[in-house]
């Protein structure tokens, strides 16, 4: 009986989500910076703030990515969501099981060349906007292009946690910038890789 209260939960959040942000429209700016990795077959690393991963999970829908999840209770719905439009989660964090998911996400990135990976990289518990180390060394090692996401709405609800976590109120405006490719060489200083992530996704 659990399960299936849960399933109708999703379900139904899954149908909301779908009108919510089906309503808005939409300014998608620079989706050719990350088809074109795409077209030559090469792997990438997506990057948004927690705040505004809604927006992306909506925009990237059933597209076959590989999206980084924190172990909280409160990551299962919206990890079980993402599932449901087509991603697989991979479950970890600074916290806990940090190390299993970075390796799983290394090993993906190594073994294909075409993987396709979604990060949050100052979730799932913050400071916001501050990368973690995780990202960067992540995108050092696999030698992978990370695209920057900035995110903009003309109407929307902010939730206050750790930091301010967007949903987009109906028939609004959204607005998605993915950034040019980023790619790290493996001995850059990471106080430096850093200041570049967080100039190049913006507030």
């Amino acid at each position: 009986m659990k399960k299936i209260f849960q399933d109708l939960k999703v379900l139904a959040l899954s149908i909301a989500l779908k009108f919510i942000y089906g309503t808005n429209r939409r300014k998608i700016i620079g989706k050719d910076n990350y088809m074109r990795l795409i077209k030559k077959n090469e792997s990438i690393i997506f990057s948004v703030w927690h705040g505004h991963l809604l927006s992306i999970v909506h925009d990237l829908r059933h597209t076959k990515i590989n999206a980084l999840a924190g172990t909280h209770r409160d990551a299962d719905l919206i990890s079980k969501i993402a599932t449901t439009w087509g991603w697989n989660m991979i479950r970890g964090s600074s916290k806990r099981n940090g190390a299993i998911a970075y390796k799983s996400m290394l090993r993906l990135l190594r073994s294909s060349a075409s993987s396709l990976i979604f990060i949050t990289p100052d979730g799932p518990s913050g400071p916001p906007k501050v990368p973690k180390r995780g990202v960067i060394r992540l995108a050092q090692m696999s030698k992978t292009a990370i695209i920057p996401i900035h995110v903009k709405y003309s109407k929307s609800w902010g939730f206050k946690n750790w930091d301010t976590f967007f949903l987009a109120k109906p028939f609004g405006k959204i607005s998605i910038n993915y950034g040019e490719p980023i790619y790290f060489e493996e001995k850059q200083n990471q106080k430096k890789c850093q200041h570049m992530l967080i100039k190049a996704m913006g507030d």
